[in-house]
């Protein structure tokens, strides 16, 4: 099974999720997309009731940032990561300009697919997926700086729009991702807490997992 990385950031580096309603769309957006069926703009399944789904990809981790977003699929179809990825994007696109009065291209360019070929890089992508958020609050963590490790924890456990909770045993989205792959690596919440502890408190580990785009 190969696993991939993708990314995409919206033209311009543009915010893309501007309120709350817009962060569920995106996220409601990787279940209802994740079909080979077609779904209409509403979310609706076209003449086919929703046992009948064909998902595209499995989705082990997810990041939804404020001006780009952080996947680490596997496919499922061939040719699915593709479909999956071009119904994401065309769909939130044609929502966001709807519900802004806007024209025009949201993402920049087509999205980054890397694949996931290395184990230390299988190791630490789901960390870096995770701790992207803390570029809101707690940007030191990726020169291993953070001092006050209780504002880091604080603040990603508060940040509903990744698979962060659902590893560490909180449902946020259970039915977006699949937690198999990625359990056993990832481990009980405690050993989560002490790994992410250690990266945005040294330099090495921080720098290691923070360029992993």
């Amino acid at each position: 099974m190969e696993i991939y990385h993708l990314l995409n950031r919206g033209v311009e580096k543009r915010n893309v999720v501007l309120d709350e309603a817009d962060h569920i769309r995106f996220v409601h957006d990787l279940y209802a997309f994740n079909d080979r069926n077609d779904v209409d703009p509403n979310h609706r399944f076209r003449n086919l009731p929703v046992s009948n789904r064909a998902p595209l990809v499995e989705l082990h981790a997810f990041c939804l940032m404020p001006n780009h977003y952080h996947l680490l699929v596997s496919e499922l179809q061939e040719g699915g990561i593709s479909l999956f990825m071009r119904k994401l994007n065309m769909g939130y696109a044609k929502y966001f300009n709807e519900k802004y009065d806007r024209a025009g291209v949201l993402w920049q360019g087509t999205f980054r697919k890397i694949l996931i070929n290395r184990d230390a890089h299988f190791l630490h992508i789901p960390y870096y997926i995770h701790l992207n958020p803390l570029d809101l609050a707690v940007p030191e963590w990726r020169a291993g700086k953070v001092k006050n490790i209780s504002r880091v924890f604080d603040y990603l456990n508060t940040y509903r729009w990744s698979s962060y909770l659902d590893y560490s045993g909180v449902k946020n989205f259970p039915s977006i991702i699949d937690q198999d792959l990625l359990s056993d690596t990832l481990g009980s919440a405690a050993k989560q807490r002490q790994v992410i502890k250690d990266i945005v408190t040294h330099a090495e580990l921080a720098a290691r997992a923070s360029k992993l785009e």
